[in-house]
């Protein structure tokens, strides 16, 4: 019996066991951690591998994209100096939100997407872009290529999820989002955070 290539024997990492994509920086895979239906907040376990529930929501933001990493990345220095302002990059891997026409309503799934630009976000004096994409052979998102050709209303939603996500009366925010950037300057994040995570955790085959 034959296996198809690569064969995992046992459960790979998404972080570290999955592939960028096909095509990075255009095309990349998107490692699903949240929908829009979850009220509370899902990270994958950097230890194991598996979906932790970090917390429950505490505003009432929902998101409004799927949201989760490209894998293979890491936001270390290089991305941190694409980001005025930034003291260093957040050490996770590199945020991303997937539109999809289409209801998915489940994550710890793999999402094949196709970066349109992004969001230049600082938590906490750190380097966290939104990278924003859409669904591959979605056809409603067929003709988007940049963050021009979305509704406005979209790219506004998802500046305000990042905005007020963590926030709570009588606190003071600590994140800030200056004006959103095309896919140019996201393939660059895309790019600096594969060899941020090359340089601090080696190639892979």
């Amino acid at each position: 019996m034959s296996f198809p290539q690569p064969f995992y024997s046992w459960r790979p990492h998404p972080w570290h066991g999955l592939s960028v994509g096909d095509d990075p920086p255009g095309t990349i895979n998107a490692f699903i951690e949240i929908t829009p239906f979850d009220l509370v907040k899902l990270e994958v376990d950097k230890e194991t591998g598996y979906l932790r529930v970090d917390r429950p929501q505490r505003s009432s933001s929902q998101p409004p994209a799927l949201y989760g990493f490209v894998p293979r990345t890491y936001c270390g220095k290089r991305v941190r100096d694409l980001m005025p302002g930034a003291a260093k990059g957040d050490g996770d891997p590199l945020d991303v939100c997937v539109l999809s026409e289409r209801q998915i309503t489940r994550s710890e799934i793999i999402v094949p997407a196709r970066v349109v630009g992004g969001l230049p976000m600082i938590d906490g004096g750190e380097a966290d872009d939104k990278i924003i994409a859409v669904l591959v052979n979605d056809p409603a998102w067929s003709h988007v290529e940049d963050l021009s050709d979305l509704p406005e209303v979209i790219v506004e939603r998802l500046r305000h999820y990042f905005m007020t996500y963590k926030l709570m009366p009588g606190e003071t925010a600590e994140v800030s989002i200056d004006a959103a950037y095309g896919p140019e300057h996201a393939h660059a994040v895309i790019k600096a955070a594969i060899d941020d995570y090359e340089e601090r955790y080696g190639a892979h085959q």
